[in-house]
Order: structure tokens, then sequence, then C-alpha cells
């Protein structure tokens, strides 16, 4: 068993060590990066979204920032569109699964935030129609999603694909690109930033 565990843990290490070594999907955690930052020196805000355990990475990305991240900071705003059952439940009755985020979004959402919706197969309708309604209000959209991206990738303004088909091994490196994205925004807004 201990093999077992062993493998396991060096298989999570091995598509870290891909993203640490595909430059073009680090040139894009920068970018998002340097948007976020840019974005938390207005009055905008993120918002985030994803399904099953991608939706508890959104939660726990937006209360990063919200919370903190590395140190104590003012609060910055962040939305998980996965937290209010009553919206979630009224809007899948009414109006169907497919529309609980794009019609959270069509309400809180404002021209100028990011929305980043979360899937490991990049294919989650609910996402695209999300990325649908952010488009109509000038909402940057980016993609954190892995395998090859899917539709989600396809219509992002930006897509982060983690390269892996393992659904396990894209969800522990969707919360690693979250942390870092967190690490940054905070430094930056609030520190000396990150050196290059």
């Amino acid at each position: 068993m201990k093999e077992y565990i062993k493998d396991q843990i060096k298989k999570s290490y091995e598509t870290k060590q891909d993203i640490y070594n595909n430059e073009e999907l680090l040139n894009k955690i920068e970018e998002v990066a340097k948007k976020c930052v840019a974005l938390y020196r207005t009055d905008k805000k993120t918002i985030l979204a994803g399904n099953g355990g991608s939706a508890a990475d959104a939660q726990h990305i937006a209360a990063e920032m919200v919370g903190r991240y590395g140190f104590d900071r003012p609060s910055l705003p962040s939305l998980a569109l996965t937290t209010d059952t009553s919206a979630l439940t009224a809007i899948g009755n009414d109006y169907g699964y497919d529309q609980v985020f794009s019609r959270q979004l069509e309400g809180m959402g404002q021209g100028g935030d990011i929305f980043i919706g979360i899937s490991t197969s990049g294919n989650s309708v609910n996402i695209v129609k999300a990325f649908e309604s952010a488009k109509t209000k000038n909402i940057l959209t980016v993609a954190l999603v892995g395998r090859d991206g899917g539709k989600m990738a396809k219509q992002a303004d930006i897509a982060l694909i983690v390269p892996s088909n393992s659904t396990p091994r894209i969800q522990e490196s969707h919360i690693l690109i979250g942390h870092i994205l967190c690490d940054i925004i905070e430094k930056e807004i609030f520190a000396d930033g990150v050196s290059n």
C-alpha cells in the first residue's frame, strides 16, 4: 500500500512538473494574475463558479481573497456563485440547472469584473452559459480546465489548461494555480510585489 501512496504522490508531482515546464501555460497564468491585480486596483471583483470539487475550489479561492491568503490585509471583493442555495435551487427549478451561474452573473456581474469558470473537463454546460452571459456584460472570462480544454477553452478570453487527463491531478493543479493567483494579487496590492 505504501508504494501505491508513493505512486499517487509521484503522479501529482509529475503533473505539476508538466505545468512548471509549460511556458505557454505559465505565461497565461501570469497574464491572469496581472489582469486580477489591475482589477483589484479599481472597484471591480472576481467571480468564480464550478461544479462538485470545482465548486469547492471556487469557494476556496474566493475565501482567500475576501479573508486572507498569506498575511493580514484589507479584504478584496470576490464572489463564488456556488454558495447561495436559495438562488441555486430557485434558478435550477425555474430555469434549469444550465442557468444557475449565468442568471447570477446577469444580476451581480459588472463590466470590468473577471469571471473564472472551473471545470476538469472544460465542458460544464452551466459554465459555458455563464461565459455567454459574461461576454454580454464585458466581463473577462477565464477557463480553469484540464484535458483538451473542452468547449470552455474555446469560448474563454484566457484558458488555463492543466496538461492532464486525470480528474484528481487536474483538481490538485487547479488549487495550486488558484493559490499562485491569490499570492501574487495579495503581494502586488498590499506588499512589495513579487520578483520576476
